[in-house]
C-alpha cells in the first residue's frame, strides 16, 4: 500500500519563507494561473528548493502551498470581521497578501471546507486544480528535467499575461476565439474534484495482499534459515561432546590395562606410567578440574596398586559437575559483590547522592523507549533521572510520569552546548533508547560521548546507540567505564563492521570475546538465551531464570538498570571495594540479573499477555529478593 508522504515533515521558518520566494516568482505564478495540470510547476519548485539546500518532494511543496493558502483566507477573514486581530494566526500573512494581491481572487470556500485534514488526502483527490503525479507507477505526465520558464508547451487553456497599468488595475487576458468578451473579466471555473480511476479499490487491496504473502513468505524463510542453523550447532556441540567422551574412554581404559599389568609393590617400576605431568591430558581437564597429583607423578595410577581406578562414565560425570559447580560458584561470587557495592539507605544522605542519571534519546517515532530507561532508573535506586529528547517527544515523555526530568533540546541547533551543562551533574549516562537514526542527532549523541569521556562519566550504550559505534567504533572503543549492550543482530552488525568477515554463530562465547578484545576491553553484553558478559579476559554467563516472553522494552529496562549500577560499582571500586572484577562486569551482570527477575516475576503474574510495564513494577521485590535478602 502506498505510504502517504505528505505527513510527518515539519517545515522551518527558514525553509518555508525560501518556498514563498521562490512560488511567489512571476513565471511560477503565470504557469499557476493558466494551467489546470500543474504538477511540472511544483517539479521546478522542487527543483529550485533543492538547490538552496532544502530537499523536498514537489507534493510535499504544493501541500505546503495550500495549507499556507488556508491559513492566510482564514487570517484575512477574520481580520474583515474583527479589526485585523485574525492576523496573528497567519504567520507568513504579509508574504501571502504580497503574491496573492496581484492573482485573481480566490474563494475561501475552497480551502476552508477541506478541514484541516485537507492538505493530506490520501484518497486521490486532485484539489485546487493541482494535479498530483503518479506515485504507484513511479511516472509523470510531463518529463521530469521540465524546467518552469515563461515559455511553456502549448495546452488547452491559454496562459494569461498580466499587464499592469495603475494601481488598481486588473489582469488582463489574451482573446481566445472560443470565449465572448463579457467572459474574460469572469473567473474561470473551478474544475470539480475527480477521484482517479487507475487506481481501483480493488487494486490497492490485491497489491496489498501480495506484499503481504510475500513478506509471509520472507519471514518463514528466514526462520526456516535460522531453525537450520541451529540445528546445525546442536549437532555440532553433540559431536564434539561425542568425540570428548571416546577420548576419555580410550584414555582410561589404557590406564586400566596399565594397571592390571603393574607388579603389586608400593612403587611402580620407571616404565610402568604411559602417562606423566609433561602431557596436559594427564594433569588438567578442558576446564582444569582434574589435576590432583603433583608434577612428576602419575596421574591417573593410583598410589596404592590394591585400589581399582574409577570407571571412565563416572570420572566423566564428575568432570561436567565440577564445572557446573564452579560456574554456579562464579555467579554466587559476583552477585556477592554487586551486594556490596548497593550503597545502604540512610537518612544521612542528600538528593541526587545515589544517583542522578541521563538519558540520551526520545524522539517523535519513540518516547516509550527513553521513558522505559529512566522510570527504571529511578526504580533501582537513582535519585534523579533527566531525560535529553527532541522537542516533540517531550511532551509526550512527561505525560507519562511526573518523576522524569524532561529536556526537550536534542534537536535544538546548540543542543551539544544545553546538555553539556548538565553533565558536571550526572554519574552515569545511557545513550539510545529512542534516539533514532537522523544525522544530526547521532552527530549530537557522538559529541556528547566524548564529552562525557574527558569527565571519566559511565556510559551505557543501547538501541539506535549502538547503530552509531556501528559506524564509528571509535567514539567509545577502548574506554574503561564504557558498557555495550546489544542483542544478537546489533551485535552481528557490529562483529562485522570490526572483522569483516561473518560471525561463528556456533561459538557466542569465543565471538564475544573477541569483539570486546577488538574494541578496546569494553566491556560487552550479548543479550540472548542466556546473558554473556565479557571484558575480553573472561566471559561470564548469567543464566539466571526468566522467561520466554519477549516484549518491546526489556532492553531499555536493562539499559537504565545499569546506568545505575554502573555508577554504584565504579563509586565503590574507587573507595577501595571490588578490586578484584571489573567494575562494568559487576554492574552489567547485576542489570542482567535484574532484568530476568523482573521478567520471570511478571510472567508469573500475567504469562503471555506480559509486558514492559508489568516488568517494572517488579522491580523492587526483584531487586529486594537479589541484593538485599
Amino acid at each position: 500500500m502506498q505510504a502517504n508522504t505528505t505527513r510527518g515533515f515539519l517545515w522551518s521558518d527558514v525553509e518555508t519563507r525560501t518556498l514563498l520566494n521562490i512560488w511567489g516568482e512571476q513565471d511560477i505564478q503565470v504557469a499557476l494561473d493558466g494551467n489546470f495540470r500543474n504538477s511540472f510547476v511544483y517539479r521546478d519548485v522542487s527543483r529550485r528548493l533543492g538547490a538552496m539546500g532544502f530537499e523536498r518532494t514537489p507534493e510535499q511543496c504544493r501541500v505546503r502551498i495550500k495549507s499556507l493558502k488556508r491559513q492566510y483566507l482564514l487570517a484575512k477573514e477574520g481580520n474583515l470581521r474583527n479589526n485585523g486581530q485574525y492576523h496573528k494566526i497567519c504567520k507568513f500573512y504579509d508574504t501571502m497578501e504580497r503574491i496573492l494581491s496581484n492573482r485573481a481572487a480566490l474563494d475561501p470556500q475552497e480551502f476552508i471546507d477541506g478541514g484541516a485534514g485537507g492538505e493530506e488526502a490520501v484518497d486521490g483527490l486532485e484539489e485546487d486544480g493541482e494535479d498530483a503525479y503518479s506515485e504507484s507507477t513511479g511516472e509523470c505526465p510531463y518529463p521530469a528535467e521540465t524546467e518552469v520558464k515563461l515559455e511553456y508547451p502549448t495546452v488547452p487553456i491559454p496562459i494569461p499575461v498580466k499587464v499592469t497599468v495603475g494601481i488598481n488595475s486588473t489582469p488582463a487576458r489574451p482573446h481566445n476565439s472560443s470565449q465572448s468578451a463579457s467572459n474574460l473579466s469572469t473567473r474561470t471555473p473551478k474544475r470539480p474534484r475527480k477521484r482517479r480511476a487507475n487506481f481501483p479499490m480493488e487494486k490497492l487491496m490485491e497489491q496489498f495482499l501480495e506484499q503481504s504473502a510475500q513478506a509471509e513468505d520472507n519471514f518463514y524463510r528466514m526462520e526456516e534459515q535460522r531453525f537450520q542453523a541451529e540445528d546445525r550447532r546442536r549437532e555440532a556441540e553433540h559431536a564434539r561432546e561425542l568425540h570428548m567422551l571416546q577420548m576419555l574412554g580410550q584414555m582410561f581404559s589404557s590406564v586400566s590395562s596399565a594397571s592390571a599389568a603393574t607388579p603389586s609393590k608400593t612403587a611402580p617400576p620407571a616404565h610402568a606410567p604411559a602417562f606423566s605431568s609433561a602431557s596436559p591430558s594427564c594433569t588438567r581437564g578442558q576446564s582444569g578440574h582434574l589435576r590432583r597429583h603433583p608434577p612428576q607423578t602419575d596421574c591417573f595410577t593410583p598410589k596404592n596398586p590394591l585400589v581399582t581406578p574409577e570407571p571412565p562414565g563416572l570420572v566423566f560425570e564428575r568432570y561436567y559437575s565440577l564445572g557446573s559447580a564452579s560456574h554456579r560458584g562464579m555467579e554466587d561470587d559476583i552477585l556477592s559483590l554487586v551486594k556490596n557495592v548497593v550503597p545502604p539507605l540512610t537518612s544521612k544522605k542528600h538528593k541526587g547522592q545515589d544517583g542522578r542519571i541521563g538519558i540520551i534519546g526520545g524522539c517523535q517515532d519513540y518516547t516509550g523507549a527513553p521513558y522505559f530507561a529512566a522510570i527504571s532508573a529511578l526504580k533501582v535506586g537513582a535519585d534523579l533521572a533527566h531525560v535529553f529528547c527532541t522537542k516533540d517527544a517531550a511532551t509526550v515523555i512527561k505525560s507519562y510520569s511526573p518523576e522524569l526530568i524532561v529536556h526537550p533540546v536534542l534537536d535544538s541547533p546548540n543542543a551539544v552546548e544545553e546538555i553539556e551543562k548538565w553533565l558536571p551533574r550526572l554519574h552515569g549516562l545511557v545513550v539510545g533508547p529512542g534516539l533514532g537514526r537522523e544525522d544530526s542527532l547521532l552527530k549530537t549523541a557522538k559529541a556528547l560521548i566524548e564529552k562525557s569521556k574527558a569527565r571519566d562519566i559511565p556510559i551505557v550504550i543501547d538501541a539506535d546507540g549502538l547503530w552509531l559505534v556501528t559506524q564509528q567504533p571509535s567514539v567509545i572503543q577502548g574506554y574503561p567505564k564504557g558498557i555495550l549492550t546489544p542483542n544478537f543482530m546489533e551485535f552481528t552488525r557490529l562483529y562485522e563492521a570490526l572483522h569483516h568477515e561473518p560471525m561463528d554463530i556456533s561459538d557466542h562465547q569465543r565471538s564475544v570475546m573477541q569483539l570486546s578484545v577488538a574494541m578496546g576491553n569494553l566491556t560487552m553484553v550479548l543479550k540472548g538465551e542466556h546473558d554473556l558478559i565479557t571484558d575480553g579476559s573472561k566471559v561470564i554467563s548469567c543464566s539466571i531464570a526468566g522467561s520466554g516472553r519477549r516484549c518491546g522494552g526489556q532492553g531499555d529496562l536493562l539499559s537504565g538498570a545499569m546506568g545505575v549500577l554502573a555508577h554504584w560499582a565504579h563509586a565503590a571500586s574507587a573507595a577501595g571495594m571490588s578490586r578484584s572484577v571489573n567494575p562494568s562486569v559487576v554492574a552489567a551482570f547485576g542489570a542482567c540479573s535484574l532484568t530476568r527477575q523482573c521478567n520471570s516475576q511478571a510472567f508469573q503474574r500475567h504469562g503471555r499477555s506480559t509486558t514492559t510495564s508489568d516488568m517494572i513494577q517488579e522491580i523492587g521485590s526483584a531487586f529486594k529478593k537479589l541484593f538485599e535478602s
